[in-house]
C-alpha cells in the first residue's frame, strides 16, 4: 500500500471515529460515572482549557486559517512533510475533527473526564491525537537529531 494512501486512512479513521464518537455523547446521552475517569458530555467554547473563550465565535476561523497557512507551510517544505507525514496527519485529523465541532456544535466537544488524585481538564479523542502528534515530533526532533549527529 502506497504511503500516501495509508495515512490517509489513518486520517479518515480518526476523524471519522472521534466524530462518531461525539455524536453518540450529544444525541445518545452517553455517560458513564467511575471512580477515576468519568464520561461526561462537555462543551468547550475555547481552546485547551477553556482559553480563548472570550473567542468563540471566531475561533472556528481562526484555527481554519491556521490550517490553511500550515498546508501553505507544507507545501512549500516537502522534507517537513515527508520527515512528519506520521504526526501531521495525526495533528490535522484531530484538529480538523475539532474545528468541525465548532461548525457543527458551536464548540468542541469534550467526554473524557480524569479526577482519581487530582482533577482534570475534560477532554477528548481529538486532544490525545494531538497530543500524541506533538510527542512524535518532540521525540523525533530530540532522538532524530542523535542519530543524524553520530
Amino acid at each position: 500500500m502506497n504511503k500516501t494512501v495509508l495515512l490517509f486512512l489513518i486520517f479518515l479513521t480518526i476523524f471519522i471515529v472521534d466524530q462518531a464518537i461525539k455524536y453518540a455523547f450529544v444525541y445518545n446521552n452517553w455517560g458513564y460515572e467511575g471512580s477515576c475517569l468519568s464520561f461526561q458530555l462537555a462543551y468547550n467554547y475555547g481552546v485547551a482549557f477553556s482559553m480563548f473563550s472570550f473567542l468563540k465565535e471566531y475561533l472556528k476561523y481562526i484555527q481554519l486559517a491556521l490550517v490553511f497557512i500550515g498546508v501553505i507551510y507544507l507545501y512549500f517544505n516537502k522534507t517537513v512533510l515527508k520527515e512528519y507525514a506520521l504526526p501531521i496527519a495525526l495533528l490535522f485529523a484531530g484538529g480538523l475533527s475539532n474545528i468541525l465541532d465548532r461548525f457543527t456544535y458551536e464548540a468542541v466537544v469534550d467526554y473524557i473526564y480524569w479526577h482519581c488524585g487530582f482533577e482534570f481538564a475534560i477532554f477528548n479523542l481529538a486532544d490525545m491525537i494531538i497530543n500524541l502528534a506533538v510527542g512524535i515530533i518532540i521525540y523525533k526532533q530530540i532522538w532524530g537529531k542523535n542519530k543524524e549527529e553520530a
